[in-house]
C-alpha cells in the first residue's frame, strides 16, 4: 500500500515534457493489455473473473457495504445466475431489465445474465412513472430483476404486468453456462443497453458490446496500472457505464477489487477512502466539485495514489489536488455510445485528453465549424464541413469505421433507428464517409490538448454573440457566496436570440452588488446574465449534471416562480426584484435588456 500522501509539500508546476515521458509508458501499458482483444473471441469479462478466481480465489473481487464478495465467490455467483437464466428459458438477444441500488451482486448479476447472451438493460433507479415506464418499453425485458426499491417503483409507474424477480430468488443450476458460454457468445454479442442520461432528450438505449466491455476494462487497468493490491472507490450509480462497468471492469481485469457504496456522502466521504483502504477513486467532475466547496478543515490521510474520471473543470482541478493532496489525476472524455474517447495521462489541469500520434489511427477525431444558429456543423460551398483551426471552437466528431467491424471505432447505436442515424455525420470530409456526432464543443489548444467548451444547446447566441454556459458557469462560481450556478438562456420578446439566466444556490454571505461588481468587471456585457434566480438547490441527475430544461421551461416568470428573482438593470447597470410589474413592463417591451 502506497505511503500517505504529503499534505504540506505543494504540488509541482506542470512539467509538459517530464508528464509525455511518463504517459507514454502508460499508453503503451495500455496498448499492450487490449493487442489481443478481437471481437471473435469468447473472453468476456466474466471469463476474465473465472480466470482470477483460479489464480486468486479468496482475493476481494467487490466489497460492499453490508455483503463482499471474493473472485471464488463471485464466478460462483455468476454461475448461478447464468445458470437461472438457462432454466428460465432465456435466449441469446433476450433482454433483462436491472432495476437495483449499488451493491456487489449489481455487478455479479448482469454478468452472470450477459454470459449466455442475455442483454441486459440497466435501469436508471431515479426515473419514476412515466420516465421509468417509457425506458422500459424502450429495452421490452422478458424479465426484470429488482430489488425491494425498485419494485415499489415499478409498481408506482403501473408495471405490474411485468414478471419481475428479486435477486435472492436467483440461486440455481450451478455451472450450468460453462458448456455453453464459449461455443455461443463472443465479444461481437451485445451484452448490455445503457441508457444515455437524458440531459438533452429522453433516454436512449445504447448497445454495449461485450467487445466494448472488454477493451473499457483492459485499456482503463493499462491506463491506471491497476494491480491486484488496488482497490478503487466507486459511489458513481452503476446504471451508468462509468460506475457500472469501467470501475468494476477495470479492477476485475487487473485482479484488484472495487469498493462498491450504494451512494456518494459527502459527509462521510474522506472518512471511507482512509478506512476502506482506496488507492483509486473514480469520480466525475461535479462531485469534486461539491467535496471541494465542502470540504473538511482535517481531512484523514488517505492511501489514494491517482484518481479516473471526467468533467474536472480546470478551475476546479488545481485547488482540488492541492487540498486533498491527489498525487495524479486521470481525466478522460468518452461516450457510452462513442466512436473515441480522449485520455489526459499527462495530467494538464483543465484538459480533457489528448491523442498521441502513435494512435490517432485506430479512432480518428476531428473539430468541425459549428452554426449556433442553424445548431448544425458549417459546410463550405463543396458541400463537405469545415475542419477547425487550433483555438477554434467547433463540434468534436469521431470517424465510424464500418469496415474493420473489430475496432473500437464501430457505432453501435441505440436500439431505435432512427435515434442511430440522428448521430451520425454524413459525406464530411469525402464521399461517402460516415462521423459519430458527439454534441459536444470543444477546442485544441498549440500542444494538441483538447478543452471541453460546451454541450451543444446549452452554447446560446445573445446579441450576436455565442455565450458559453460552462465558461460563465466557472466564473460565477468563483464569487463569493455562490455554492452552486446552472447558467442557460431564456426565449425574452423582441430580443435578438436567448437572454443568459443564472439560478443560484448561495450562502449567507452572498452579496447581490458585489455579484454585479464582479460580473460586469470580468465577463463580456454580451455574457453578464441578464436574469437571477436564487435556489434552494438545482435539479440534477444522478450522476450529478445539472438537469436545465425544468429551469429553462419556468423562465424569468415570477407566477411560476417562489424563488427570488431578480433583473440586470441598464440604468443603474445592477440588479433589481423582478416582480409582476416589471416582468410585465419586459414582456410588453417598455423595459429593454
Amino acid at each position: 500500500m502506497n505511503a500517505p500522501p504529503d499534505r504540506a509539500a505543494p504540488l509541482a508546476e506542470f512539467d509538459e515534457a517530464a508528464a509525455r515521458r511518463r504517459a507514454k509508458k502508460d499508453w503503451l501499458r495500455a496498448l499492450e493489455r487490449t493487442s489481443n482483444v478481437t471481437s471473435e473471441s469468447n473472453r468476456t469479462l466474466a471469463r476474465i473473473v473465472d480466470e482470477k478466481a483460479r489464480e486468486t480465489p479468496e482475493a476481494p473481487a467487490l466489497v460492499g457495504e453490508e455483503t463482499s464478495l471474493t473472485y471464488r465467490a463471485l464466478a460462483t455467483r455468476i454461475e448461478e445466475v447464468a445458470g437461472w437464466a438457462e432454466a428460465r428459458g432465456l435466449a441469446k438477444g433476450d433482454c433483462v431489465a436491472l432495476h437495483m441500488t449499488n451493491s456487489p451482486e449489481y455487478a455479479a448479476i448482469w454478468l452472470g445474465l450477459s454470459r449466455v447472451g442475455v442483454v441486459v438493460a440497466l435501469v436508471n433507479t431515479q426515473l419514476r412513472g412515466a420516465s421509468l415506464a417509457g425506458v422500459i418499453d424502450a429495452c421490452a425485458p422478458k424479465f426484470v430483476v429488482a430489488d425491494h426499491e425498485g419494485t415499489i417503483a415499478l409498481r408506482e409507474a403501473g408495471l405490474d404486468r411485468l414478471e419481475t424477480t428479486e435477486p435472492n430468488e436467483i440461486a440455481c443450476c450451478i455451472g450450468a453456462a460453462q458448456n455453453v458460454v464459449s461455443s455461443h457468445v463472443t465479444l461481437s454479442d451485445v451484452a448490455l443497453l445503457v441508457f444515455t442520461s437524458g440531459t438533452t432528450g429522453l433516454p436512449k438505449a445504447a448497445r454495449v458490446s461485450h467487445y466494448r466491455i472488454v477493451m473499457w476494462a483492459e485499456w482503463f487497468a493499462g491506463l491506471m496500472d491497476a494491480r491486484a493490491h488496488d482497490r478503487l472507490y466507486n459511489c458513481l450509480p452503476m446504471y451508468h457505464s462509468v460506475g457500472g462497468v469501467v470501475a468494476v471492469g477495470a479492477m476485475l481485469a487487473s485482479g484488484g477489487a472495487t469498493i462498491v457504496r450504494r451512494a456518494f456522502s459527502a459527509r462521510m466521504f474522506w472518512t471511507d477512502i482512509a478506512q476502506s483502504g482506496a488507492t483509486l477513486f473514480q469520480y466525475i467532475g461535479e462531485l469534486c466539485r461539491y467535496l471541494l466547496a465542502r470540504a473538511p478543515d482535517n481531512p484523514p490521510q488517505h492511501n489514494l495514489r491517482l484518481i479516473c474520471g471526467n468533467g474536472l473543470r480546470g478551475d476546479v482541478w488545481e485547488a482540488f489536488q492541492t487540498r486533498f493532496a491527489i498525487p495524479r489525476i486521470l481525466e478522460f472524455y468518452a461516450a457510452t455510445e462513442g466512436t473515441f474517447s480522449l485520455f489526459n495521462v499527462e495530467g494538464k489541469p483543465g484538459a480533457i485528453g489528448r491523442t498521441p500520434p502513435f494512435i490517432a489511427h485506430r479512432s480518428p477525431t476531428a473539430i468541425v465549424r459549428f452554426d449556433i444558429e442553424t445548431q448544425a456543423p458549417q459546410r463550405a460551398g463543396d458541400g463537405f464541413c469545415l475542419r477547425c483551426m487550433v483555438g477554434e471552437t467547433g463540434e468534436a466528431i469521431g470517424r465510424i469505421d464500418g469496415a474493420r467491424q473489430g475496432l473500437s471505432s464501430r457505432f453501435e447505436g441505440y436500439t431505435n433507428a432512427g435515434e442511430s442515424e440522428r448521430k451520425i455525420l454524413r459525406n464530411v470530409f469525402e464521399p461517402g464517409d460516415a462521423w459519430f456526432r458527439t454534441g459536444d464543443l470543444m477546442r485544441q489548444d498549440s500542444q494538441g490538448y483538447y478543452i471541453f467548451v460546451d454541450r451543444i444547446g446549452d452554447t446560446f447566441r445573445w446579441k450576436g454573440e455565442n455565450v458559453s454556459t460552462s465558461e460563465i458557469a466557472a466564473l460565477v462560481c468563483a464569487i463569493p457566496g455562490v455554492a452552486d450556478a446552472a447558467v442557460y438562456g431564456v426565449a425574452a420578446p423582441g430580443a435578438d436570440g436567448r437572454a443568459g439566466m443564472v439560478s443560484l444556490v448561495v450562502g449567507d454571505d452572498f452579496d447581490l452588488e458585489v455579484f454585479a461588481r464582479v460580473t460586469a468587471r470580468d465577463m463580456p456585457a454580451y455574457a453578464r446574465p441578464i436574469f437571477l434566480r436564487l435556489c434552494k438547490g438545482l435539479p440534477t441527475t444522478g450522476t450529478f449534471r445539472l438537469q436545465k430544461s425544468e429551469l429553462q421551461a419556468d423562465g424569468f416568470d415570477p407566477t411560476r416562480i417562489t424563488d427570488e428573482l431578480f433583473v440586470l438593470e441598464s440604468a443603474s447597470n445592477g440588479y433589481r426584484n423582478l416582480d409582476a410589474p416589471t416582468y410585465d413592463r419586459i414582456m410588453s417591451g417598455a423595459m429593454r435588456l
